[in-house]
């Protein structure tokens, strides 16, 4: 069985809990660790696991609101790092002397934590060397897509098939535009190598919709240039359903276990 569930979604800090349990054994991982050592100890209490249950730390890339106190946290409970070489270069003045075990991995390199399949895909995102991850216990697959400016055809190959998508439902693009952001960072923010405007996260599930797509999870969600209405309409107009059949990662309050399949 596998499950995921959100310590939080946004730019205040990302973190995802991933969980593959083979009735012997049960692996788990962090996708990001974007809040402080005692802030992530403390949402993963809410969620019902303690640092020491974890297996790994999964960074997609070098901005604060994704790792965080990663190297911190890692050191401090024992865990490996698995990140780009990009990512490792960008975060130098991060890990200070705490000492990591680093993982060096890359896009297209499959590897295994445990019970968990993982394989990192890079996006357009103005990181060094950024990746997204799918995951999979053998059975279910998750999809994990935010942080990446526009669509690709590689990016919608590397989910094509999943049982549960994470995607990044940033802005809303007319919001944006009428926001009190300085022009240089809606251009970013908009840009190819930026966020998901809900309309682009729509078209990429768009073509990710399959009879067997169960839970598809709103995340990242800009808390002054979206809102949970327009990031669920978007995405439920294209599976032809209620916006309360979406889920949304919240920033504080994060999203409770959900099953990848079934």
């Amino acid at each position: 069985m596998m499950r995921f569930a959100f310590l939080g979604s946004g730019s205040e800090g990302n973190s995802l809990l991933i969980e593959a349990h083979d009735g012997t054994s049960t692996t788990r991982v962090l996708l990001d660790c974007g809040f402080g050592i005692r802030e992530t100890a403390r949402r993963l209490e809410r969620l019902g696991v303690t640092p020491e249950q974890l297996d790994g730390l999964l960074v997609t890339h070098e901005h604060s609101d994704h790792v965080g106190s990663a190297y911190a946290f890692a050191a401090r409970h024992g865990l490996p790092v698995y990140t780009s070489h990009g990512t490792w270069l960008a975060t130098s003045h991060l890990r200070g002397s705490d000492k990591a075990d680093i993982r060096v991995i890359g896009a297209d390199y499959a590897f295994a934590i445990g019970n968990l399949d993982i394989l990192p895909y890079t996006v357009p995102h103005d990181a060094r060397e950024p990746l997204q991850f799918v995951l999979s216990d053998g059975d279910a697959r998750l999809g994990v897509l935010t942080d990446a400016g526009m669509e690709t055809p590689y990016l919608v190959n590397r989910l094509a098939g999943v049982d549960a998508l994470v995607l990044e439902c940033n802005h809303d693009r007319e919001m944006l535009r009428n926001s009190i952001y300085p022009p240089s960072l809606k251009r970013r923010i908009g840009g190819d190598f930026g966020h998901l405007a809900n309309e682009i996260a729509a078209s990429i599930l768009s073509q990710l919709a399959h009879p067997k797509l169960g839970r598809v999870v709103a995340a990242h969600l800009s808390q002054q240039n979206n809102t949970r209405a327009l990031a669920t309409g978007a995405l439920a107009a294209v599976l032809a359903t209620t916006p309360d059949h979406i889920l949304v990662a919240d920033q504080h309050e994060g999203l409770d276990w959900q099953a990848v399949k079934g």
